[in-house]
């Protein structure tokens, strides 16, 4: 969609290097003359919030690494050394901790916007399952780090986890010896997860990085989900027109950053894992971070212990194969009322699983969680595939100008 860059330096330093190495070309390219379709809204800043996070969670975990020690006898301490020892050393980890709750806050913000409006289907396939992988990756990268305070619930939560990996047949116990370095979860465990959290927040900028050359090959998708016919009369420059909009939503977002940093750092943060790691005693009531709610919702509907992790990676994985479940081709939720009113279902069944997945189980809980479960497949695996050939959509606009000039009228009358 961008094509070759138009830029041409005014230096004669700056046309020698650009021709040896065109770096301004291509962020000219990329970001400044790059067309986007001009009835882009808000909830396409989410992007542009995502890297502000993603570069957050990267800098302040390169400085707490600094400072950590990944030992079981030394990486509680650690933290209290950070905490208060360590010159701002409570701003950084407060940064780290906070950042991972609106990094996921913005990230399923940013899926749910891409079910909605259909940023999934052709020619945005791809698109999507890097998304979905860079998702994978986070949670990996989640986990990880909610081990490494060595606290009671990191320690609970880090031996619930790595013992899913048993119930593989045949291999299970030798995966679940690997992961642990050992015969149980201790210090080899977390110099591992360590090792790994450090390391996968890289691997996730890489995907990142292909997720955004993805966008620019294909193009953004738009809240009418109209492809790009004219690119005069459909489209604007990404500056200044969408990066007036990025900068305004970081600003918002870095507000609420701050504001739980600085009056709330602690409100979403367990006070068991203020207590040191201890394998003989056990919190009443193990739980995961709030963003992992739903799957550990998923995970415990389901008595048996194989099936439980089969349906709990398979509710990420099924997210992948969307844009083969959802054939219909009209992209937005604003033309297909009967898909707009199972999306809402499918957010409230979410919420209800982080709700049910935050709670010590009841039998009667257990109940409503499979119910949820049956709701959260049966959107994916029975709803979407059934509206793609059943579901009576409304006319959709000729182009991307038209939708924008035929909400003119009615602004000028309002």
């Amino acid at each position: 969609m961008s094509g070759p860059s138009t830029y041409v330096p005014k230096s004669a330093i700056g046309r020698w290097f650009e021709s040896r190495l065109p770096v301004m070309g291509l962020v000219h390219s990329s970001f400044i003359a790059y067309p986007v379709p001009r009835n882009l809204n808000y909830m396409w800043t989410f992007g542009a919030i995502l890297s502000f996070m993603l570069i957050a969670q990267i800098l302040t975990g390169i400085v707490l690494a600094m400072h950590y020690v990944p030992s079981a006898t030394e990486a509680f301490q650690s933290i209290n050394h950070i905490m208060r020892d360590v010159n701002y050393g409570w701003l950084v980890r407060y940064m780290h901790t906070n950042g991972a709750t609106l990094f996921f806050l913005a990230v399923y913000i940013h899926m749910l916007r891409g079910i909605y409006y259909g940023s999934f289907k052709p020619p945005r396939e791809l698109l999507w399952i890097i998304g979905v992988v860079i998702y994978f990756l986070m949670t990996a990268t989640a986990f990880l780090g909610y081990v490494l305070p060595w606290g009671s619930m990191s320690f609970a939560g880090a031996t619930v986890i790595t013992n899913l990996t048993s119930a593989i047949p045949i291999v299970g116990t030798s995966v679940a010896h690997w992961l642990w370095g050992g015969y149980a979860v201790g210090g080899p465990t977390l110099n591992r997860f360590f090792s790994l959290h450090y390391l996968l927040p890289f691997v996730i900028a890489a995907f990142v990085g292909l997720h955004v050359w993805a966008l620019h090959v294909v193009g953004q998708n738009n809240p009418d989900g109209v492809e790009v016919k004219n690119v005069e009369r459909d489209t604007v420059a990404f500056t200044p027109y969408a990066t007036i909009k990025d900068v305004f939503a970081v600003s918002i977002w870095f507000i609420i950053y701050v504001w739980l940093i600085f009056f709330i750092p602690n409100y979403l943060l367990d006070a068991d894992n203020y207590n040191i790691a201890n394998p003989l005693v056990t919190p009443s009531h193990v739980v995961p971070e709030w963003y992992l709610l739903p799957f550990y919702a998923i995970l415990r509907a389901i008595p048996n212990k194989l099936v439980g992790v089969i349906a709990l990676f398979s509710a990420i994985a099924v997210l992948a194969f969307i844009p083969w479940l959802d054939r219909n081709p009209v992209k937005s939720a604003k033309y297909r009322p009967a898909f707009r009113f199972f999306f809402w279902v499918f957010v409230v069944i979410c919420v209800g699983l982080g709700w049910i997945g935050s709670q010590e189980p009841t039998d009667a809980l257990t109940l409503i969680a499979r119910f949820l479960t049956a709701g959260y497949f049966g959107f994916f695996l029975v709803i979407m595939p059934v509206l793609s050939f059943t579901e009576r959509t409304k006319p959709i606009p000729a182009s991307i100008a038209d939708a924008v000039l035929a909400k003119k009228p009615a602004a000028a009358e309002a």
